[in-house]
């Protein structure tokens, strides 16, 4: 029997009905059951990154989602492109990682989904640069660009697309064996 791995999810919008929230919920769902996953919703609640309060006790909504990372064996991210980069606030939240360390040798996944026929591909690149400046165990072989999402899952949030529940499953495989890895 596998290990329960906890995974932290974090949507990069903050809309409330963002096709990438809904995509990361359909994931969830599709995951494997020794995969927990712990949903961050506090992008919103991050201060703009200022050196001068990244300090040890720092902002109390730092503090919280450097411990919801720390506390996780993995990281899914889905997020969409904003201006043909990544968004603001998911960016801000890694920026307060930079100094901290807590997502060392973190495996992690991200999907970036767009209704663009591009799929988002302008956020996705900067995204896995930050995270490989910061030291995540990025696994190429599990992240993903969807072009036309709106067209891939519905809008109750279920994938029909059968390549795109496919490829999905595939990312979370390939997440949950890297966890299992990091554990031995």
């Amino acid at each position: 029997m596998k290990k329960e791995l906890n995974i932290l999810a974090i949507s990069g919008s903050l809309r409330n009905q963002s096709s990438n929230t809904l995509l990361m919920h359909a994931m969830i769902k599709l995951a494997h059951t020794n995969l927990k996953f712990e949903v961050y919703d506090g992008l919103n609640d991050l201060p703009h990154f200022n050196p001068d309060l990244d300090i040890e006790e720092g902002p109390v909504s730092v503090q919280n989602w450097r411990e919801r990372l720390e506390h996780s064996d993995g990281v899914l991210i889905c997020t969409p492109e904003y201006g043909n980069g990544v968004p603001g606030a998911l960016k801000n939240a890694l920026d307060w990682i930079v100094s901290s360390g807590d997502w060392l040798n973190k495996p992690t996944i991200v999907i970036v989904a767009s209704p663009s026929p591009l799929g988002g591909d302008k956020a996705h690149a900067p995204l896995l640069l930050t995270l490989n400046m910061i030291n995540a165990h990025v696994l190429q072989e599990g992240c993903l660009t969807i072009p036309h999402i709106t067209l891939k899952m519905n809008k109750q949030g279920v994938i029909i697309d059968s390549d795109t529940h496919h490829a999905l499953q595939n990312s979370l495989t390939i997440l949950g064996e890297a966890c299992n890895q990091m554990q031995v």
